[in-house]
């Protein structure tokens, strides 16, 4: 994103583009769309705590809440222990994983049967083919694999889902926020350069910038569903953001301005007043 380019284009007192109209238009239609996109992150949060929530509160299915009935035991923690097949260390992207299969009839669903344990976690080396493990599971959603007391928490948890959706919104609506900060000093370049007056400066905005912009709320929402649960790991994702986001953003468009100018005036034309200079 660049704040520059209000002032592309011709530099005429008349004419459309010397009003800087199209790329106000241009910058406006880029930050509607931007804001869409951090629309549909945002929405999701409400139900990624709900089910947060659920999954703090769940118990295990041979306590109390196994006895409420199959409505309620769908929420529980359920325990399932499972014989290994085979237990090899692989690459999976850019990490190497212990891949366990398990034996048929547990965990289902059959997809599930298929675990990546960290291949220096804590099972790493007590895991081999005829293994008897014990595999946690909420909702489908594989949590946790134990063998002999000694627990592995499993990644991709049910309770890490909020914080980052805030903070992927963030991350796409503070662009959009610029982008429209950009239209606004795009249409108000253009009036004054069709009315001879001083233009702002101008505030290049690259990539290293934008990068900052998109990074700081990620990071913030990593930290935060570390740290808190819930409604307050959404919240102090905002809040770390806006601490951090907000000024150093705002140090970032003072920064590198270059010099006021005058557009040329029209040959004729009186200079403006002094009042209209200092404006």
């Amino acid at each position: 994103m660049d704040a520059r380019a209000g002032e592309t284009g011709p530099d005429r007192s008349s004419g459309r583009s010397a009003t800087g109209w199209p790329w106000a238009v241009a910058w406006a239609l880029l930050g509607l769309a931007l804001l869409t996109l951090a629309a549909a992150p945002a929405l999701t949060v409400p139900g990624l705590v709900a089910e947060e929530r659920a999954y703090l509160d769940a118990r295990p299915c041979d306590s109390g809440a196994a006895r409420a009935g199959p409505r309620d035991t769908a929420d529980c923690l359920r325990t399932t222990r499972a014989t290994v097949l085979s237990a090899e260390r692989v690459r999976s992207g850019k990490a190497t994983v212990l891949r366990v299969r398990l034996a048929a009839p547990a965990p289902a669903p059959a997809a599930a049967r298929r675990i990546d344990l960290d291949a220096q976690g804590p099972l790493a080396d007590l895991v081999g083919a005829g293994d008897r493990l014990e595999v946690t599971t909420w909702r489908d959603v594989q949590v946790s694999v134990s063998r002999d007391g000694i627990r592995e928490t499993l990644p991709g948890q049910p309770d890490e889902g909020a914080a980052m959706s805030a903070a992927l919104a963030l991350a796409v609506g503070w662009p959009a926020a610029l982008a429209f900060v950009a239209a606004y000093g795009s249409a108000r370049r253009g009036r004054r350069r069709a009315a001879g007056l001083p233009c702002p400066p101008r505030v290049p905005f690259g990539a290293a910038k934008l990068v900052g912009v998109v990074v700081v709320p990620l990071a913030a929402g990593f930290l935060a569903q570390r740290l808190w649960d819930g409604w307050t790991a959404v919240v102090m994702t905002v809040a770390v953001w806006a601490l951090v986001a907000v000024p150093a953003t705002i140090a970032a468009l003072r920064w590198d301005r270059d010099p006021p100018r005058t557009s040329p005036r029209p040959r004729g034309e009186p200079p403006p007043p002094p009042e209209a200079r200092s404006g």
